[in-house]
């Protein structure tokens, strides 16, 4: 169950971190709520994890899941360029984070 919520907290990071970017410095109220709420779920989300997760393992598997949806979603979205060497850096992040995952 720990691990389960922790992947839905690293998503809804990805979720506020491109509802900041949206927000225009918090001056649309649409992003600017999507931000406040994804942030709030999401930091209970990695607290909860980490009451039965090692901290490093949570805190990094949180943050990796994050990043690479986000910098995933603005390639896709159009907003970032999108190159091979991009796509293999990100891929490298979910090795990664997998590998924490089997290794636990």
């Amino acid at each position: 169950m720990y691990w389960l919520v922790l992947v839905v907290s690293g998503v809804l990071e990805a979720v506020w971190a491109t509802a900041l970017g949206r927000s225009e410095g918090f001056t649309r109220l649409t992003p600017t709520v999507v931000f406040a709420v994804g942030l709030a779920a999401s930091m209970a989300g990695l607290a909860y994890a980490m009451r039965g997760l090692p901290i490093g393992t949570a805190y990094a598997v949180w943050v990796g899941i994050g990043a690479a949806l986000t910098a995933g979603w603005a390639m896709w979205s159009g907003e970032e360029p999108v190159s091979v060497v991009r796509v293999l850096l990100l891929a490298g992040i979910v090795g990664c984070v997998v590998g924490l995952k089997l290794t636990h």
